[in-house]
This record gives C-alpha cells, sequence and structure tokens, in this order.
C-alpha cells in the first residue's frame, strides 16, 4: 500500500450514488482516492472532478509534508514582518518531538519546529515560529517575551489551538 506522499497522482474510484445529490466528496482510503458523485452526473463532470479532487489531495500532502526550506522562508517573512529583520538563527527545522511543539536554543540560536506541526495550518504555524524566534531575544516567558510573542496578531487564537489539541498544555 502506498501513501499519498509517495504515489502521486493516487488511482482513483469513482462512485456514483443516488444518496448523493448535488455535492461531490472525495476522501482517500487504502491509497485510492475515492470520489463520490451524484448518480445523475455524467462521466466528463465525473472525470473532471476526479481531476480537480486530486489536485486538491496533492496540494494538502505537499503542505503538510516538513520541510527546512517552507520554515526558513517563512521565518525569514516573519522576522522581517514582527522583528524588523534584526532575529539571527543558527539553524532551523523540522524534528521529532512528541511532547514539545518547538524549542530554541537560547545559546546557539537553533530553532526546531514538531514534525506533526507541519499539518496545522498556517497561521498557527506562523505562531510557533513567531514563539520560538522570540526566544532569541528572552530565554524566558517573561513579560517582555509576551510582549515580542503578542507582534504576532494572531498568537491568542493559536495559542488557543494548540492547548485545545493538547488538553492544556503549553506550546513549549
Amino acid at each position: 500500500m502506498n501513501s499519498p506522499a509517495s504515489a502521486f497522482p493516487p488511482p482513483i474510484r469513482i462512485v456514483a450514488t443516488r444518496r448523493r445529490r448535488r455535492t461531490v466528496a472525495a476522501r482517500l482510503r487504502a491509497g485510492v482516492l475515492e470520489l463520490l458523485v451524484p448518480d445523475w452526473m455524467s462521466q466528463a463532470e465525473r472525470l473532471r472532478w476526479a481531476e480537480v479532487m486530486s489536485r486538491r489531495l496533492q496540494r494538502r500532502v505537499e503542505r503538510s509534508r516538513p520541510s527546512d526550506a517552507r520554515l526558513a522562508s517563512r521565518a525569514t517573512l516573519l522576522n522581517e514582518r514582527h522583528f524588523g529583520g534584526r532575529l539571527r538563527w543558527t539553524s532551523i527545522a523540522f524534528a521529532d518531538m512528541s511532547h514539545l511543539w518547538g524549542s530554541c536554543t537560547f545559546t546557539s540560536g537553533a530553532i526546531r519546529i514538531a514534525s506533526r506541526a507541519a499539518a496545522l495550518p498556517e497561521w498557527v504555524l506562523d505562531y510557533l515560529l513567531v514563539h520560538e524566534m522570540a526566544h532569541l531575544e528572552h530565554s524566558d516567558h517573561g513579560p517582555a517575551f509576551r510582549e515580542l510573542e503578542k507582534r504576532y496578531p494572531l498568537s491568542e487564537r493559536a495559542r488557543g489551538y494548540l492547548m485545545a489539541l493538547d488538553h492544556g498544555s503549553e506550546p513549549d
């Protein structure tokens, strides 16, 4: 069985059903893109939807794949936007972390973001980056650190999102 990341485009199975009236749905099952369509839909329309949904799935898989280049690009943009471009780090990468969302080694400037965060919405990943980047100036979570962190306008929302995922633990 192939994973979606390794087998694109995946095989497609189109399932026409009377229960589906107007909408089209897609799901990945055992490496096969299953497309659920109304039974009245023409073959040409079914094939068009298969192509559309396959592209959507491929984009979603690509976005969720950890990429250090993706992190570096986002961090550079966030550094310019929220820190005036003054922060410097020695490395930034995804890493396997089971309990933390991210870490920053204050003394060496190494930033790590949990690989599982790659699948989070961009605005949450941006928060994690801003949070860890703020540690480049403040190693603790004191008031000065929180002021830097709040420069990212969705900080509170992202913290709540992560707390809901972790059932109450802090991002680092």
